[in-house]
């Protein structure tokens, strides 16, 4: 299934959480841990690109996955 155009870090979203051996609902409770409201569905589709990212977002995921925001923009 092709990636939408809503974002530019679902698949460096999702290459880095199966690299890390983590479903996507291991990565909502972890962001959801860090303060932020996310769901598995959300989270679906954020990963396939058909929803905008916001910044808390951003930063929540850099700290779960380990890389910086620039990274998951691809800027690094």
């Amino acid at each position: 299934k092709p990636l939408g155009d809503k974002n530019i870090i679902g698949a460096n979203v999702t290459k880095l959480r199966k690299l890390n051996m983590m479903s996507q609902k291991e990565l909502a409770v972890n962001m959801q841990l860090l303060g932020v409201d996310i769901n598995f569905s959300s989270l679906s589709k954020l990963e396939g690109q058909v929803r905008s990212v916001c910044d808390t977002e951003l930063i929540a995921l850099s700290e779960v996955l380990g890389v910086s925001v620039n990274w998951l923009l691809g800027l690094e």
